[in-house]
């Protein structure tokens, strides 16, 4: 089964429970503050690379009000039907979904994008990022992930989250490496390809560092 199979029929079987999981009150909060990292404003269009289930939806909607737009790209129709329930319950007419590639967005000349949770499961996260950035000449661009804590009092909760990568990735195998150190490989990746490439940068850590947060203006 290829790479992109696997995460299609992963994603797909467990859409109702990543959901839940997704809109959790906790990650509800991650995802409000990485919406308002993109400082939108009514009226702008953002796309969302790797939508999932729609949990990010309420708050890019929230912020470009009735007369912007919100594009969610995803490559699984599992989650894609449960996104279009969650737009189809609230009445939005200017949020859509496509099953698309985030790693070929098919979309350009945009307000901003958001990534969150989604690089770690990037074959080639630098070039992704370098890819999204080129669309969003003059806007933000969100990087929302998961990574390891070096906080002492983490250290309990770094077990517990070494067996959550593992997981939570598409075709369950033997890792070569502590599944939290390839994710952390590939997030390392994307954000140094997004400050390479914008200004204004702004990072800060949540949930005790178990995630980082980046934002970026990119000049155009």
């Amino acid at each position: 089964m290829s790479d992109l199979a696997a995460t299609q029929s992963f994603y797909g079987r467990w859409a109702r429970l990543y959901d839940l999981l997704a809109s959790a009150p906790g990650v509800a909060a991650w995802r409000r503050r990485a919406a308002a990292s993109l400082s939108l404003s009514p009226g702008d269009t953002v796309v969302e690379m790797g939508c999932g289930t729609g949990a990010n939806l309420p708050y890019l909607r929230e912020q470009v009000g009735s007369d912007g737009t919100v594009l969610a790209l995803d490559v699984t129709p599992g989650v894609l039907a449960r996104a279009r329930e969650r737009i189809a319950r609230a009445g939005w007419e200017n949020v859509h979904v496509c099953r698309a590639d985030a790693t070929r967005p098919p979309v350009a000349g945009v307000d901003a994008v958001i990534a969150t949770f989604v690089v770690g499961m990037l074959d080639t996260p630098a070039a992704a990022v370098a890819d999204w950035t080129a669309l969003a000449p003059g806007g933000r661009v969100a990087l929302l992930n998961f990574q390891r804590s070096d906080r002492a009092l983490a250290l309990p909760v770094l077990v517990a989250f070494e067996a959550f990568v593992w997981l939570s990735a598409p075709g369950l195998t033997v890792p070569s490496e502590l599944p939290s150190a390839a994710l952390d490989r590939r997030v390392r990746a994307a954000r140094e390809a997004l400050t390479a490439r914008a200004v204004d940068r702004e990072y800060e850590t949540l949930a005790g560092g178990f995630l980082g947060l980046l934002s970026g203006r990119v000049p155009g």
